[in-house]
């Protein structure tokens, strides 16, 4: 059986990382969308209903379908990541970063030492990775993917610097609460002309950095339109909106 190329090699690969996004409690909705064509899946401790017990279920069920788990942590639970990489999760994109010393933080539960100063404790990862402990130990910080969400116009004024700080691999762009920032509140446009330009500005210093760069995307027709700019990861949609666009494709089929 050939080896699989882990997330980072695939990130560097050239084609653009397509992942489901998930957000509802049940485990099995990030199992069962594992099984379809996407690379990858985002479990979303922010904005979703999702817990850490939920997750942690949903790692093995991803994995069984040979796909990386990745995990949007809380606003500043900068430590839950240390806890869900231990759990197998390959990703974790963390939210509103925008400071340097957010950045790094966020760096120091990420990697192993000397990079940062993660704790052992991966008995999950170990189970789902088949390595020995001590192959898991020198391999770990290359086999997992941090990302700093730049979502302000704080994020986007020291990018470079987060870019910079060790154990950041790359940005996660999410356009919605960038649109809120870029606009002082006053309205909610991902797709509009400043957001556009702040993309193109995060995905050019990404790619000067050699690090990588991740965006959330409304729709298919929007994931396409992202990774044909360059983006490495494109996130479509989430579960409820996949949800809502399948029954009302089939009310519209059915009352036709």
């Amino acid at each position: 059986m050939p080896i699989q190329p882990t997330l980072p090699e695939r990130l560097k690969a050239g084609s653009p990382v397509v992942t489901a996004w998930c957000g509802l409690p049940d485990p099995s909705v990030a199992g069962i969308l594992a099984r379809e064509a996407f690379d990858a899946v985002v479990l979303d401790l922010q904005h979703g209903s999702m817990d850490f017990a939920a997750a942690v279920q949903a790692v093995p069920l991803i994995a069984a379908a040979g796909k990386p788990a990745l995990v949007r942590i809380p606003v500043g639970d900068f430590a839950s990541a240390s806890r869900y990489l231990d759990a197998g999760v390959t990703g974790v994109i963390a939210p509103m970063i925008n400071t340097i010393d957010e950045a790094r933080r966020f760096a120091s539960f990420m990697k192993f030492p000397p990079v940062g100063e993660r704790s052992w404790g991966a008995y999950g990862a170990l189970s789902l990775s088949g390595m020995e402990a001590g192959e898991y130990l020198q391999r770990a910080n290359d086999l997992t993917v941090s990302f700093a969400m730049v979502e302000t116009r704080e994020a986007l004024a020291i990018i470079d610097d987060i870019l910079a700080v060790p154990g950041i691999d790359g940005i996660f762009i999410g356009p919605s609460d960038l649109s809120i920032a870029l606009s002082g509140g006053k309205g909610l446009n991902p797709t509009g002309a400043e957001v556009e330009k702040a993309l193109d500005h995060a995905l050019s210093r990404a790619k000067a950095a050699g690090k990588v760069a991740a965006i959330y995307a409304v729709s298919g027709a929007r994931a396409a339109e992202l990774s044909a700019k360059g983006f490495h990861m494109v996130s479509i949609g989430n579960d409820i909106s996949m949800l809502r666009a399948g029954a009302h494709a089939a009310l519209a089929a059915a009352r036709a």
